[in-house]
């Protein structure tokens, strides 16, 4: 078996269940000896079965998963008790180092699928995940990875019910790379779409810029350099759901990560053939960050985020948005930093402390690359 999965089975028998418990009693639980990864466990025998169920099952478990199949099926009512839509995303995570302060690429994994659903609005509810593993990885860190991802989906809310492992020789890969997918639903009467976006409208965000991609630079060692900041990674649908609830009319949400918030503003203002304006003075950046940037000439607006959201509403309901994102723990720093103008079309403009104006364009390049 190369994967591990599972169907939502119906209500098995007596006999099967009986069977299924002698099964158990005969077979011992399967457990991983080797302290590195090994080619056999991609190997689709022994090694690997032991390796999905004694680090993988075990700490995903659930009664989806537990069937162990090569696919996850749902009962389209239970679905639809969430919504009448369904939101399907996927994305793969390559950050390194595979641990830095605040959290571990299981987590990011986890949380940066749960918020591409939240961002439009969906319910997160079932994640797939996928691993490419190469041979030599410490088992202990790949234990440590599964453990966070478990305590991430606890957290959230959401359910891990099919994945699948690869092993590949010693330099084909960079210790470990994740895939995972996720879907959920969205309630009725939500619709966020980077087109939506009217002159007027209130630019919203909920914290600090730039920790993530300041915390990945600090961990990578290259620099004598030393802060406090951590990763700001977090899980943002509940945030999201408490703004929805006091306004359902949100015009666009998106998650400020590769690219930081110029890249999201640019792609709203693209998307929507409006233009941005941003007031310098309200940006939240830590003094930290700041002072790394200036250091290494980079610009802040372009660092990637984690735990951090952009949100265009209407601006009669900003204030209202503004203070029910201030109640949730993702939120209390939410602040509005600037406003959709109709000119000039697609640009986004900065008004900086000294009064001057200037042009954040898209990013040319990479400033730090694999942060996610």
């Amino acid at each position: 078996m190369d994967s591990f999965s599972a169907v939502d089975p119906a209500q098995p028998n007596f006999s099967d269940a009986l069977f299924q418990s002698v099964e158990k009693l005969r077979r011992p639980p399967a457990r991983v000896r080797e302290q590195h990864i090994t080619l056999a466990q991609g190997s689709g025998g022994k090694a690997m079965a032991d390796l999905i169920e004694d680090v993988f099952v075990r700490q995903f478990d659930n009664p989806i998963l537990a069937e162990l199949e090569d696919q996850a099926t749902f009962n389209l009512a239970d679905l639809m008790q969430w919504g009448d839509r369904l939101a399907f995303t996927t994305d793969s995570f390559v950050v390194d180092p595979l641990f830095f302060p605040g959290s571990n690429i299981g987590e990011l994994a986890v949380n940066g699928t749960v918020n591409d659903l939240a961002m439009g609005g969906a319910v997160p509810l079932y994640l797939s995940c996928g691993f490419i593993l190469e041979e030599g990885l410490p088992i202990d860190h790949l234990r440590r990875i599964v453990s966070s991802m478990k305590e991430a989906a606890d957290q959230a809310g959401v359910k891990i019910v099919t994945g699948d492992t690869k092993v590949v020789q010693r330099g084909s890969a960079d210790k470990l790379f994740i895939n995972t997918a996720g879907i959920g639903m969205i309630r009725p009467g939500v619709r966020t779409s980077a087109r939506s976006l009217q002159p007027g409208d209130a630019i919203l965000i909920n914290g600090d810029l730039g920790d993530h991609g300041t915390a990945i630079l600090i961990a990578r060692g290259e620099l004598a350099l030393e802060t406090g900041i951590e990763s700001d990674c977090q899980p943002l649908h509940g945030l999201v759901e408490q703004m929805l609830a006091v306004c359902p009319e949100i015009h666009a949400l998106r998650d400020a990560t590769r690219g930081g918030l110029a890249t999201v503003l640019n792609e709203f203002a693209l998307s929507s053939q409006v233009g941005i304006r941003l007031e310098e003075s309200e940006l939240p950046i830590r003094e930290e960050v700041q002072g790394v940037c200036e250091i290494l000439g980079l610009d802040p607006l372009y660092l990637a985020n984690e735990g951090k959201l952009v949100a265009v509403v209407p601006r009669a309901k900003a204030e209202r948005v503004l203070a029910a994102m201030r109640t949730h723990p993702a939120g209390h720093q939410s602040r509005m930093i600037g406003e959709v103008i109709a000119d000039p079309v697609g640009m986004v403009i900065l008004q900086t402390r000294f009064g001057t104006a200037r042009i954040v364009d898209m990013l040319v390049g990479d400033q730090l690359p694999r942060i996610c």
